[in-house]
């Protein structure tokens, strides 16, 4: 099985139980890797109604089909589980060498269940697998962690990944990070904490073997200058992940700022990359085979953050940390960026909950009795900073902030429900809806809650087409049924390990080739396609099969009801109407019924045959 490291790995933390099973052929075909595996084995692994804390959920780590082989852009791998945040299905991705290197020392994913009796981590040596002790790492920041271990194992080499304080106090969206990546979304980091797993170090020495040698140093030849000289590529080397925050504000005004009370910062320049790319970047960073790193490395030399050096902060920080609180300062954003990391926080959740509590703070609802005398105006430094630090140790405020901003309006009460921005309670990126409807249907429908990656919606929705979609008009809710393709694209690059950066000149109908020299499949592009709807249909049944339906395919109650106040989107509002019109198109082009259930023809045609009594059941 060319492409594979051969293994599954299975660790039980509360017996301390650890087999090693042959990768199935049939399976492997199937599901080929990334989400394909990590979806399937979250599905038999976890049984409906699991306390996503307790002992019964699984952590699944998958590297993508492609993760070690040369394909460049291809170092994606995937954690899951399902989420403390949304109790729905849940996936975080990231781009740390840790998958490449589990691969090379023989296993295509590792499922952990139960809980250990103490703090411990997971270490994977080739063939030689421990559970070992993690007392001396409780409370250390996650670079500490990292440090830690490489010292305990005396290899500076060794892929880690772990949680920070964060984690260990199941704050619900707690990030992993590995490789100065984060797997940030959804609350995976607390589901480590959860089962006293406070890292995972991995080291390989196997040679990973392809399945065509020649082929793929063609491939390589030919598409090391396509990605190089592409205008994208370019740009995003040169200023990252945020280059075009500008077109967001000045052109289509659907930059979400002060928790979306408004779509347009008019302090974005200074944080933006074409600003701080030229006075802090030092260098840029890649991820595992990438060759157009997007990554920054922001360096503080003086003031009152000097000392900071971060990779990043990239768009979606810009967003959460930056206009979602009123922040226009670059270096309160790379400081605030800086502590997420070492903390172990998802930036875009902490963010977004906090522009709550400061509008809450700003309407009278919380008051400095509440926040320990902290003073939560948009903007206030002093209060982004202590909030992070409170959240990850569950202080005073922090400990509502920490459970999430659908949990913490529910406490609140008052009518902050009203302005608590989360779909299926994950909190939203930096696309506001109401002005690319099509994003609004894609938040809505996302198996994990408002998110941007599911689909990629923003990219057709703001530049009027993509790939196969000739015209999308970003105001309008007609023809939005399209997200269904992007989603299924978007399920494949998960499956396979590309990054999403690379959507640009990656399409669907180029990857057999680099399926043919990695694993020797000879698929098409249909195939592909179908590959990637299975995956998202096998998300989808996690969460019927746990109570989601039509009912939570919806949105916060600020896009529906309060329009958009200036800018290029001003007027603009998703009605009820719509979405339902939306909802309506999505799940016909979805093979799924009216109340958004997969049939059980749809689930025949893409072989899963298997669940659709389970579904049926529900």
């Amino acid at each position: 099985m060319y492409g594979y490291g051969g293994k599954l790995l299975y660790v039980d933390l509360s017996s301390g139980k650890i087999v090693k099973r042959k990768l199935d052929e049939g399976f492997a075909r199937k599901y080929v890797g990334g989400n394909g595996f990590g979806a399937r084995l979250l599905y038999d692994n976890v049984k409906a109604g699991v306390d996503p804390l307790g002992p019964d959920n699984c952590l699944i780590f998958a590297p993508g089909a492609f993760c070690g082989s040369p394909v460049p852009e291809a170092s994606k791998s995937g954690f899951y589980a399902k989420s403390p945040l949304t109790g729905a299905f849940s996936e975080a991705i990231l781009g740390s060498g840790i998958g490449p290197e589990l691969k090379n020392a023989g296993y295509d994913a590792f499922l952990v269940r139960g809980r250990a009796k103490q703090w411990s981590y997971l270490w994977v040596d080739d063939d030689d697998v421990r559970i070992e002790d993690a007392s001396h790492l409780v409370g250390r920041s996650t670079l500490d962690t990292l440090d830690g271990i490489r010292e305990d194992i005396g290899d500076l080499k060794v892929m880690v990944a772990c949680i920070g304080p964060a984690g260990e106090n199941l704050v619900r969206f707690a990030c992993i990070e590995s490789d100065f990546r984060q797997a940030g979304r959804t609350g995976l980091g607390a589901v480590m904490g959860s089962k006293l797993l406070k890292a995972i170090a991995v080291r390989g020495s196997r040679d990973f073997e392809i399945a065509d040698a020649e082929l793929m140093e063609g491939l390589l030849a030919e598409w090391y200058d396509r990605i190089a000289t592409h205008p994208q590529a370019i740009s995003d080397i040169k200023y990252g992940t945020g280059e075009f925050i500008g077109t967001l504000n000045e052109i289509h005004g659907v930059f979400p700022t002060r928790n979306w009370q408004d779509s347009v910062f008019k302090g974005y320049r200074t944080i933006a990359p074409q600003y701080w790319v030229p006075k802090y970047s030092i260098k840029t960073k890649a991820c595992h085979t990438c060759i157009k790193p997007c990554g920054k490395v922001f360096v503080i030399n003086d003031g009152p953050y000097a000392g900071v050096s971060i990779d990043g902060p990239e768009f979606e920080t810009q967003y959460s940390l930056g206009g979602c609180v009123g922040n226009a300062d670059p270096e309160l954003l790379a400081k605030a960026n800086e502590l997420c990391d070492k903390l172990g926080i998802d930036t875009i959740s902490a963010g977004v909950v906090i522009a709550w509590a400061m509008e809450c703070y700003e309407r009278g609802l919380l008051t400095s009795s509440d926040t320990g005398g902290l003073k939560l105006n948009f903007g206030n430094a002093e209060a982004i900073l202590k909030l992070l630090e409170m959240i990850a140790r569950r202080q005073g405020i922090g400990d509502m902030l920490a459970e999430g901003v659908r949990e913490a309006s529910r406490r609140l009460g008052k009518g902050s429900e009203m302005f608590a921005m989360h779909v299926k309670g994950l909190e939203p990126p930096a696309y506001d809806a109401r002005g690319l409807k099509g994003m609004g249907l894609a938040y809505a429908v996302s198996t994990r809650g408002a998110c941007h990656l599911r689909s990629c919606a923003y990219a057709p929705e703001l530049s009027g087409s993509w790939w196969k979609f000739k015209r999308v008009d970003r105001l309008s809710a007609e023809d939005k049924a399209y997200v269904k393709t992007i989603e299924d694209v978007m399920a494949l690059y998960d499956t396979v390990g590309i990054c999403k950066f690379s959507r640009h000149f990656y399409f669907v109908e180029e990857l057999p080739d680099f399926f043919m020299a990695v694993h020797g499949y000879d698929l098409d592009d249909k195939e592909l396609l179908k590959l990637g709807e299975r995956v998202y249909n096998l998300e989808k049944a996690f969460n019927v099969r746990e109570g989601f339906d039509r009912r939570h395919d919806t949105l916060p109650p600020r896009l529906l009801n309060e329009p958009v106040r200036e800018g290029g989107s001003r007027e603009s509002v998703i009605t009820n109407e719509e979405l339902n019109r939306m909802l309506d198109e999505y799940y016909e082009a979805r093979g799924w019924d009216k109340n958004g259930i997969p049939t059980r023809a749809k689930l025949e045609e893409l072989e899963l045959n298997d669940i659709t009594d389970d579904l049926k059941l529900r």
